[in-house]
């Protein structure tokens, strides 16, 4: 069991342990007393605040008389359009679904650790590990669609056919790097300044916690918008054809 149990954590444990180790069989792991983490918990605390807060906004869509609520994610909407066209081209907005998924999953999952009781599951590694193992195969799997199998896979061999022994490990390679680079960068950031942020809380109430909660807030959209940009990057060069 983890040092620190969070009282959410501790609530899924405490009625929920059934359900937690039929997961872990799921995966062929050995039941436990309190199956229950921490990361995991807060993942689903982010993915239910999510759900609710696009329930909250379906229903008060308008196009007459927009609200508060709805301008803001219109800013986010055409903010992610416009990069999305501007990283991957005419076609960006096809994959706009994704990059906006990935983009206020991890925004949510960073800022949820400034709310007292709750910590940000991307302090992690293995939930940015998961996002970034998501945007391996998203890639990919966008880039065979829109190039064919054969297509995408010569691009590994590179532009000169007799290059091919070289070019496909050191492509190999390339890509595989891809998800260690955008794990151990969320990773780190959230991590540390989480860190600072719990030392600052821990030493004075007033003034200077807030400085480094403002901070924690600046960094999460930060990183959350690299995320989602880098996303972008990788789609851009896989869905790319030959002749771009």
């Amino acid at each position: 069991m983890q040092a620190t149990e969070l009282w959410v954590t501790r609530l899924f444990n405490n009625y929920l342990a059934g359900a937690g180790n039929a997961c872990l069989k799921l995966v062929g792991m050995h039941a436990q007393r309190r199956p229950w983490v921490n990361y995991v918990c807060m993942e689903i605390m982010v993915t239910l605040i999510i759900m609710a807060v696009f329930a909250l906004l379906r229903p008060r869509l308008s196009a007459t008389n927009p609200g508060k609520f709805q301008h803001i994610f219109e800013i986010i909407y055409d903010f992610m359009n416009g990069e999305a066209d501007e990283q991957v081209g005419p076609e960006g907005h096809r994959y706009l679904a994704f990059f906006g998924t990935i983009f206020i999953f991890v925004l949510f999952a960073n800022l949820i650790g400034i709310v007292p009781g709750f910590e940000s599951p991307t302090m992690v590694p293995a939930v940015p590990l998961g996002c970034a193992l998501a945007t391996l195969a998203y890639y990919n799997f966008v880039g065979i669609q829109a190039n064919g199998i054969f297509k995408y896979l010569a691009h590994f061999a590179g532009p000169i056919w007799w290059m091919a022994p070289l070019m496909i490990p050191i492509e190999i390679v390339s890509h595989l790097a891809r998800p260690l680079s955008l794990t151990l960068r969320l990773y780190a950031n959230m991590y540390a300044g989480e860190q600072v942020t719990m030392v600052f809380l821990s030493l004075t109430l007033f003034g200077v916690p807030a400085i480094f909660m403002g901070l924690h807030v600046f960094v999460s959209l930060l990183q959350a918008y690299i995320f989602m940009l880098l996303t972008m990057l990788y789609v851009a060069g896989a869905v790319a054809h030959e002749e771009h």
